[in-house]
């Protein structure tokens, strides 16, 4: 029996874990992914296995049919989106899937918060021209007293709420699907997008990608925003225009951004966001400890073994 693993993380934690696929007779097949394999390859690579540990590759109909015709019997998505996975397709070929739900909530509030803390005082902008040999002194952003629009409160967005109200802000919460209340979440109110959007100093993104919220932060949006929003975005880079984006930083209507997920992954390098330098940008990397990535990996370990009956 084969399993493949395509989870950047998972694979290079990969060492810890290779026991408990060797007891079992498994053999692991482990390409280098920096960050997705292709369709292409995909779709000549999954119908060899017989499971598969998925990251953020584009798992597909086309990839599964391929796969269905081969040897491939299961499959786990590994951390909690699940925009890049097709799950109707799994269904309808009757191929078992999961992914691994509220695993990461904690440290990708960790994560926002680095966020919101390093733009609201320009740290890292300060360590840049440090390295530079220069020594700025920007004013920075009192935190005490400003709002937050929270744009999701599952997992990722109550943990970052509980830690947002460490620094006493207020918190204007949105999620259509909540049945939390304010008190519940941790926050001042839940509220329907875009109501409210005018007041918030910061808009963090903590939702899942769907269909209904494609491009959730664009023109439209952001011109309803206050003149020199900070914007956090921790979960999926299609969630913002970034056409929009660029064009509300170079005018100044938004006078940051902490981006740790892109439209486009790797961000290209022609991508006109890199001129901004009081911006953040990272590597999709939130979710990303030795905790967590050993957690998660266990968690889809545990599923797939469940779905192959394994004992």
């Amino acid at each position: 029996m084969k399993v493949l693993v395509t989870c950047p993380p998972m694979l290079k934690a990969i060492d810890q874990l290779r026991y408990l696929f060797e007891e079992k007779g498994i053999e692991l097949v482990t390409p280098n992914v920096v960050q997705v394999l292709s369709e292409d390859e995909l779709v000549e690579l999954v119908p060899t296995v017989d499971a598969w540990i998925i990251g953020d590759d584009p798992a597909t109909e086309r990839v599964f049919t391929a796969g269905k015709a081969g040897k491939l019997v299961a499959a786990v998505k590994w951390g909690v989106g699940v925009d890049n996975v097709d799950f109707k397709a799994c269904e309808k070929l009757g191929i078992p899937i999961s992914n691994t739900p509220r695993m990461f909530g904690n440290e990708v509030a960790d994560m926002a918060l680095a966020y919101f803390t390093g733009l609201a005082r320009e740290s890292y902008l300060v360590d840049r021209e440090v390295r530079k040999g220069n020594w700025i002194k920007p004013p920075g952003m009192s935190l005490e007293g400003k709002t937050v629009a929270l744009i999701g409160i599952g997992d990722i967005g109550l943990a970052t709420a509980r830690r947002l109200k460490a620094f006493d802000v207020k918190i204007n919460a949105y999620d259509p699907f909540t049945k939390l209340t304010p008190a519940e979440a941790n926050v001042d109110q839940i509220v329907t997008f875009p109501e409210r959007l005018e007041d918030a100093d910061f808009v963090i993104l903590t939702c899942a990608l769907t269909p209904s919220n494609y491009h959730l932060i664009n023109a439209e949006s952001i011109a309803g925003m206050k003149d020199g929003v900070i914007i956090i975005n921790v979960s999926r880079g299609p969630l913002i225009d970034e056409q929009a984006l660029t064009a509300a930083l170079l005018s100044g209507k938004v006078r940051s951004a902490g981006l740790d997920v892109f439209e486009v992954e790797p961000l290209p390098i022609d991508s006109p966001l890199r001129q901004f330098e009081q911006c953040i940008f990272g590597t999709h990397n939130g979710s990303n400890t030795r905790e967590a990535v050993i957690r998660a990996s266990l968690k889809a370990i545990d599923l797939l073994f469940g779905f192959l009956n394994i004992k």
